[in-house]
This record gives structure tokens, C-alpha cells and sequence, in this order.
């Protein structure tokens, strides 16, 4: 049952159009993700469908008496309360209950039970409470702030005390213990560590409600979704499936509609060939054709798929880079404590070349801080850091406080990379999702992940062959984390990376440097390996084995070889077309001389000829389409 429709919306403000023509529908209980580039448009959704913004056009329908909840309705403001008693005003329902119940147990004591109206009530008022989850509303509390990476500590803090980020995260418990029939959740994995986003995807793939929400963390969506809107291009798409499985959807749709799309377009030219030569002919009964041939053609126009953007490819790459040693970071006894609290002690670390180590650990556990001391940035408490024969590292830290120049942001790549052209910079900088003006921004007037994004980019084009990096996928979109994905896997330098991002870290993880307490855990592979690794230690169910990888190098040599045959067969093809072109024109010139007319035996020949020729040329096309696709 739909609980909520969108009918042909369209939607803008300020005389802009954001999208158009949107249709979909979101079912009981469905958990929907809802992606699109930064700009498309997704926060505005959620505010027609909140009501806090009209449709340009179309409707929107949703079932009497819908019960939406977004993290707005729910912010924190400054509170004397404590966050625990914040986020215990959820449930102000049900401690009313609680106080009728104790009311009317006070007068089924004081009448010893001898009033039968007070009985009823008690049993009415008990049963409701119980149903509404009276028993568990307190330990639920705990659960959730838990869960969210509140310390009991923290739980007594008063609201006005907390972060920004904190603010956030309790936001978020008080709309997931409203339990509305649709839940609305814009980007909820931000401030959350690995452990935090495990327990919020547990819960909501048990939450019983609807969920449409807004994320670039892919792994979350793969976990929590089965269904897929995005915003692209000024259109909202709706497909089946999580975002891994919507993506190999759309790829095939669009493939398809581009195949489609492209042979109408290769039957409209034959036929318009068709009716050039039919012209030649200069014929009453060729003028009956040449009209018949037109109605073909519209027919095909009016039931021509309409061609689907083509997504802009951009691509990075390291290029070549000096090869470091063979051991390129060596760590012995690193120890580090902040007023008294111990971090980590005694940490023992080697990373040869080539490797692609990410660690992981809770918010606070002190990944940043191993990552500074082996910059020497930070003073060891013990131990030493010391990097291997002729390491080039390049650094990228959470804030990039030096970027805060009045040059624009093309000038800040174009000054420290001269030898680049503009049209290369706008190119590489669009991947990061800088597009139009917004590229004549200064550096002062940037976001702080605006500004993260520019340090991004500059490391990409230092090609240093030590990467270390502090969480640098938190501030891009998940075509901009994608583009860097490649770059990644394609970089053979190494990898010393902190990163909450376990699509990203699954990607790309040859090692895993687990951070639980102050202790490091070292794991080989990916993060789906950490994670089998930790259910074998629990004594769950895990993989016995791992399937084997396919050779990568006789994969590559295969495709090269067939790509080879491939693009010697278009050749060949594009090259007979031509041939073909060429004896078509000059079997038409035979037919339109006017000796050829009065020659009966001459002109049949030269019409089969045509015949053979154009059916050689349709099956060409056909077998140069396949080949281009």
C-alpha cells in the first residue's frame, strides 16, 4: 500500500527549475535511498513532502493521517536538560500514561478493588500502556544514545554543552524513538564512527516504518536500502534495488536506450537514403514510396526513446610516480596520552610498497593523532616514526586551515600547477564537483569541505608515492568518491588512510589497523575480511574461504587481446561502408543515365545490384553497432 505519491511533480523557487515530471511512489515499510549530486534538488524533496514547500506542478498524495518525521522537527536547541532527559521527552506520552496509571492504582487501593469502573480502567490504561512499549521506552533511551556513541558521562551533560556534532546525533535518537510511519533522514551517517553507523543500520532494518533517506555512504545504502530514487539532470529517476544494485540497472537502461536511440537513428538515415534514390528515379510511382517512406519515418521519430545524457567521464590520475624503497614506513613503540588518558602504547608498525593500510577505531580512539606523530607534527610520548629510501608522502588532514588565501580557486591549482591548461583545471576541478562560477570563488569564502576538497585535488597532482590521508571522502558526493576511487586503485604508490567510509575502505583496503581500546588489531584485506574476522572471533557464521580473485594481469591481457579483434573489426567494416557508398553512387548514376532506361536486362541487374548492396550495408551497420556498444 503507498503511503506516499508523487504524480508528475515539478519543483523550483526564485523562478528556477530544480526538477520536473518526478513520478514515484514510496510503499508501507519500504526503505528507499534517495542520491543525486550535491545541488540536484534532494533537500528540497524532502520539503514537499514535509509541506514546508509547494509543487510548481503535479501532485502529491499521501495516506490520511501520515505521520512524517524529519531531524528538523527534532532539533536540539540550548536545554538545561540533560541529554539523557532530552531525549527522554520523546516518550512524554507515555509518563502521562505512567501518572493516570498511578492515579488510578491509588484509587483501586484506596476502594480495595471494590469498584469495578476503577478495575476497567486500570486494565485499559495498563494494556495501552504496555503496547505503546512502556516497559522499555528507559532502556531504549540508553540503547540509543549508546548506540550513537553517547558515554554514560556524556549522557549527563546538559544539551547546551554538547557540539554540533553531538546536537546532531541526539537530534537523530529523538527521530528514531518517534517511530513515524515514514522516516526522513538527510546524510545521518556524518557524525557517526563505524561502530555508531553498524548499530543505526541494525535499527533500521528492524524499524518497522518507512524510510526515504538522503546519504553518500554507499555501504549504508547497500545495507539498508531496497529501493533507489535519484536526481540527475533536472529528472527524478525511481528503479528496484540498493545503490550497487540500481547502479548495474541503470547502466543497462541506459545502454539499452542509447542502443535503442542509435539504431532509429541508423534506420531513419537508411531510409532517407532510400528515398534520395527514389528521387533519382523521378518516378510517379516513386513519389508513392518516397510519401510512405516519410510516414516510416515519423512513425520511428514518435516511438524513439529520447537520447539519455551521456554522464560526464572524469578521470584521475597519479601518473607516473618515483618508486620509493621497499619499506617505506617503519613505526616502533609510538605511545601517545592527553591529560592522562592513554590513546595508544607501545605501536608497532611496518608498511611496505604498494600496500593500502586504513585504520579504523571509534571517534576519539586517536587515529589522527598516530597519523600526526608519524608526520611529526605531533611529539611522541615513546617510540619513533621513520619513513623508508626516497618516500614522497602527501598529507591530507580533516581541516585545511592554510587554504584560506584570496585567490580564487582556479588560481589556487593554476598558481601551484603552471604547467596545466584552464580547460585541464575546470575539467579536474568539476570531478570535485566545482562547476560554472562557482570556480571564481576565493579560497577565504569556501566551505570548510569546499576547501577540503581543492587540498584533495592539489594532493592528487603533487604525485607523491606516500599517500596519507585523514578521512578524505567526508565531504564529497558519490560520483566525486567514486572518481577518486579510480584514481586510487590505480595509483601504485601507498596507502596510510583513516577513513569512516567502509564502501570506500572496501574498495581499496589491502590492510586493516583496527584501533579497540589501546590496542591495535592488524587484519589482512578488505573490510568485509575485518568484519568476517570479528564474527569468526564471536563465534557467528563466516565465510570458510574467501573466493579466489581472478588473475588480474591475464584478465587484462584477454581484454586488450579482444579489444584488439574489436577495433581491427570496426576498421574493416567502416572501411567496406565506404566501398559500399561508393558502388551504390555509381550504380544510381547507371540507373539515372538515360541509356540504361531503354536496356530492360541492364536495368533489373543494376536494381538487384543496388538491392544486394543496400542489404550488405543494413547488416554492417548492425554488426558496427553491436561493436561500438
Amino acid at each position: 500500500m503507498s503511503i506516499l505519491n508523487f504524480q508528475n511533480v515539478s519543483a523550483g523557487f526564485a523562478g528556477k527549475n530544480v526538477f520536473s515530471g518526478a513520478s514515484f511512489s514510496i510503499e508501507k515499510g519500504e526503505k528507499t535511498g534517495l542520491i543525486g549530486a550535491n545541488g540536484s534538488g534532494k533537500t528540497t524533496l524532502f520539503r514537499l513532502i514535509c509541506g514546508l514547500l509547494e509543487p510548481v506542478d503535479g501532485k502529491i498524495f499521501t495516506s490520511s493521517g501520515l505521520k512524517t518525521g524529519y531531524v528538523e522537527q527534532h532539533a536540539c536547541r540550548d536545554s538545561d536538560k540533560t541529554v539523557f532527559n532530552e531525549l527522554l521527552s520523546v516518550f512524554d506520552g507515555l509518563k502521562e500514561l505512567e501518572a493516570a496509571l498511578e492515579d488510578i492504582h491509588r484509587k483501586v487501593e484506596l476502594t480495595s478493588g471494590k469498584v469495578p469502573e476503577y478495575l476497567e480502567a486500570q486494565n485499559e490504561l495498563n494494556e495501552k500502556y504496555v503496547s505503546a512499549g512502556g516497559l522499555t521506552y528507559v532502556s531504549r533511551t540508553h540503547s540509543a544514545l549508546s548506540g550513537l556513541g553517547f558515554t554514560k558521562e556524556e549522557e549527563e551533560l546538559s544539551v547546551s554543552a554538547l557540539s554540533g556534532g553531538q546536537r546532531t546525533k541526539l537530534s537523530l535518537a529523538k527521530l528514531l524513538l518517534s517511530e513515524p510511519e515514514l522516516m526522513l533522514l538527510d546524510e545521518p551517517t556524518n557524525h557517526l564512527d563505524i561502530l555508531s553507523c553498524e548499530w543505526l543500520e541494525d535499527f533500521l532494518q528492524k524499524y518497522k516504518g518507512a524510510l526515504l533517506v538522503i546519504s553518500h555512504d554507499r555501504y549504508f545504502l547497500d545495507k539498508v536500502t531496497s529501493k533507489t530514487i535519484e536526481i540527475t539532470s533536472k529528472r527524478v529517476y525511481s528503479g528496484k534495488g540498493s545503490y550497487s544494485e540500481y547502479n548495474k540497472n541503470k547502466a543497462l537502461r541506459l545502454e539499452s536506450e542509447r542502443r535503442e536511440y542509435e539504431k532509429g537513428m541508423l534506420e531513419i538515415k537508411r531510409i532517407e537514403k532510400m528515398i534520395e534514390q527514389q528521387k533519382q528515379f523521378n518516378q510517379e510511382r516513386n513519389y508513392i514510396t518516397i510519401a510512405s517512406k516519410q510516414k516510416q519515418i515519423e512513425h520511428i521519430r514518435e516511438t524513439l526513446p529520447e537520447l539519455p545524457p551521456k554522464e560526464r567521464e572524469v578521470k584521475l590520475r597519479f601518473g607516473e610516480i618515483d618508486r620509493a624503497g621497499d619499506e617505506v614506513l617503519v613505526c616502533e613503540g609510538l605511545s601517545k596520552a592527553y591529560g592522562g588518558k592513554k590513546l595508544f602504547c607501545g605501536v608497532d608498525l611496518k608498511i611496505r610498497r604498494g600496500e593500502k593500510v586504513f585504520l579504523l577505531g571509534p571517534n576519539g580512539c586517536g587515529k589522527t593523532t598516530l597519523l600526526g606523530l608519524i608526520m611529526n607534527r605531533v611529539p611522541a610520548d615513546a617510540g619513533f616514526a621513520r619513513f623508508g629510501h626516497n618516500v614522497k608522502t602527501g598529507y591530507f588532514e580533516q581541516t585545511q586551515s592554510s587554504l584560506m588565501s584570496e585567490k580564487s580557486v582556479l588560481y589556487e591549482i593554476y598558481d601551484a600547477f603552471p604547467n596545466l591548461t584552464v580547460p585541464e583545471i575546470r575539467n579536474l576541478l568539476g570531478a570535485f564537483n566545482f562547476r560554472g562560477d562557482e570556480i571564481e570563488k576565493t579560497m577565504s569564502s569556501l566551505s570548510g569541505g569546499e576547501r577540503a576538497r581543492v587540498a584533495l585535488l592539489k594532493l592528487i597532482l603533487r604525485k607523491p608515492n606516500f599517500l596519507i590521508m585523514d578521512e578524505p571522502t567526508n565531504h564529497l558526493d558519490a560520483s566525486s568518491r567514486e572518481v577518486l576511487e579510480q584514481a586510487l586503485q590505480n595509483y601504485e604508490g601507498t596507502i596510510l588512510c583513516v577513513s569512516h567510509d567502509r564502501y570506500f575502505v572496501n574498495k581499496l583496503a589491502s590492510r586493516i589497523l583496527s584501533f579497540s581500546g589501546e590496542e591495535i588489531t592488524v587484519t589482512d584485506g578488505n573490510y568485509d575480511d575485518y568484519i568476517n574476522m570479528l564474527k569468526a572471533r564471536k563465534g557467528e557464521s563466516a565465510p570458510l574461504e574467501a573466493p579466489k580473485k581472478p588473475n588480474e594481469y591475464l584478465l587484462k591481457k584477454e581484454a586488450l587481446r579482444s579489444e584488439r579483434k574489436r577495433q581491427t573489426r570496426l576498421s574493416k567494416i567502416e572501411r567496406r561502408l565506404k566501398e559500399i557508398e561508393d558502388e551504390k553512387n555509381a550504380v544510381s548514376g547507371e540507373l539515372a543515365s538515360p541509356g540504361t532506361a531503354s536496356e530492360y536486362e541492364k536495368l533489373i541487374k543494376l536494381t538487384e545490384k543496388l538491392q544486394e548492396l543496400s542489404n550488405e550495408q543494413a547488416e554492417l551497420e548492425n554488426e558496427w553497432l553491436e561493436l561500438s556498444e
